[in-house]
């Protein structure tokens, strides 16, 4: 397959072209505690967002980021087992879109069995679960590039934030700056 240099030049057919190329790829940099949950802050080396979410689902994060193994399955673990045994694997998540200050992502899984050919399925999914369930499985997490351009950075605040904590870079493994 020929492709021409304006193909590469309209941005529907670059897309098409290479889908990954419009995804930025983020890693959780800190969780805060907050009255109402916790902050989320994720970022690429460059730009940092924050998103919120409730305490629950960021003290599961926490945990799995900071490598603790609980004595009994949790959801997300639980969820994971379940894909497992049906012969599927996370394959990535994405943030696709904020409405309203909402933000709403995909994940999308790879399945493959006895039973059925491979099969990729993508899933209308909260990002914090999706989160939850990467930090769990080393899947990566991604931003589509066109919300990403319109985000404030928040690294400046994050900055600040760890300097008026005390916290370096590194950070504590704690709920609380990463």
């Amino acid at each position: 397959m020929q492709i021409s240099a304006l193909a590469l030049e309209n941005p529907e057919a670059r897309q098409m072209l290479s889908p990954m190329a419009n995804l930025i790829r983020v890693e959780p940099i800190a969780l805060l505690p907050t009255q109402a949950g916790c902050a989320v802050f994720l970022g690429n080396g460059v730009k940092t967002i924050v998103f919120y979410i409730d305490p629950g689902v960021g003290t599961s994060i926490n945990a799995s980021l900071s490598g603790q193994i609980p004595p009994r399955p949790l959801t997300h673990d639980l969820y994971l087992l379940t894909l497992e045994a049906f012969g599927a694997k996370v394959s990535r998540a994405v943030i696709v879109r904020m409405e309203h200050e909402i933000y709403y992502a995909r994940l999308i899984l790879e399945a493959e069995n006895e039973i059925m050919e491979r099969k990729i399925i993508e899933l209308d999914a909260r990002p914090s679960d999706c989160l939850a369930i990467v930090a769990r499985c080393g899947a990566p997490f991604y931003v589509v590039r066109e919300l990403w351009d319109t985000l404030e950075d928040m690294t400046g605040v994050l900055k600040e934030m760890r300097e008026n904590s005390g916290s370096d870079e590194g950070g504590s493994p704690d709920l609380g700056i990463l």
